[in-house]
């Protein structure tokens, strides 16, 4: 209110009609509401339909914790420790396509399970939109499940990062994307890489750098002893993000997803 008080006591100075007074303040605070409305959006022009064009993922998991793409009951010997893109691929076949014709192009969701353009249209999984898929995790004992930034194998540099080979300004992609976990148990969390400001409704969480501290915000999942659980992995790019404008359009996105179980505690289980 200060800011047009003193726009009105320079216009009384300057002697301006009551009639043109008005007409200018309305007009300065049309251009106000557009510069602070402009400057929360982040989303990639409307007309632009190209978004993340190169997508690498990797799973991995960590001692007493084993999963696949199908649920093979108790048998733990059909399990592995790895999800490989071909893994993924067997499973986007359904949707008649694979992560190497997948186009992340912006979206949103207050909930992690409704995703909206810009406009607000519905879009479905897979589809020009973003990447959904189910993995069946199994554990030997009870357990919460955390992604992890540590090495799930000393013999492997696999832990949780986000990372991209494309350069100059499309290497803000790696602060766009989102991840979000859904188990058929209703636990979930959604994981945001190199979080800035909170950018949309959705809580979100981030792991820190250096050394891995895990906590009941970093909680992902619960499992019990020898029960496959069903959860849903979405991976998306957010258009509500600061940082997702054209510049990162057709970049290279690689996601290394590091899993570890920890007991109630948040101490992880070897």
């Amino acid at each position: 209110m200060g800011f047009f008080s003193k726009i009105v006591d320079d216009m009384v100075k300057e002697k301006v009609p009551r009639r043109k007074r008005k007409t200018l303040i309305l007009f300065i605070a049309i251009i106000t509401l557009l510069a602070m409305t402009t400057s929360t959006y982040a989303w990639f022009k409307i007309n632009t339909f190209a978004g993340v064009d190169s997508l690498d993922l990797h799973i991995s998991v960590s001692a007493q914790l084993k999963v696949s793409m199908e649920d093979h009951g108790k048998d733990l010997d059909k399990y592995v420790k790895v999800i490989t893109n071909e893994m993924v691929d067997g499973y986007l076949a359904g949707y008649n396509t694979s992560l190497e014709e997948i186009i992340l192009d912006p979206v949103t969701t207050s909930d992690g399970v409704t995703f909206t353009t810009q406009r607000g249209a519905v879009k479905q999984p897979n589809d020009r939109s973003y990447l959904q898929f189910k993995c069946f995790f199994i554990a030997t004992e009870d357990m919460w499940v955390h992604l992890t930034t540590e090495s799930t194998d000393q013999e492997m540099d696999d832990g949780t990062r986000v990372s991209t080979n494309s350069t100059g300004a499309k290497a803000d992609v790696i602060n766009c994307p989102r991840v979000g976990f859904l188990s058929e148990n209703g636990d979930g969390a959604v994981y945001e890489p190199n979080a800035g400001a909170p950018s949309t409704s959705l809580a979100t969480f981030d792991l820190p750098y250096g050394t891995m501290v895990y906590s009941d915000n970093t909680r992902l999942f619960h499992l019990n002893a020898m029960e496959p659980t069903e959860v849903t992995i979405s991976l998306w790019i957010d258009g509500e993000d600061p940082q997702c404008d054209d510049d990162v359009q057709d970049a290279h996105l690689a996601v290394q997803l590091g899993f570890i179980g920890c007991d109630e505690n948040n101490i992880p289980i070897s």
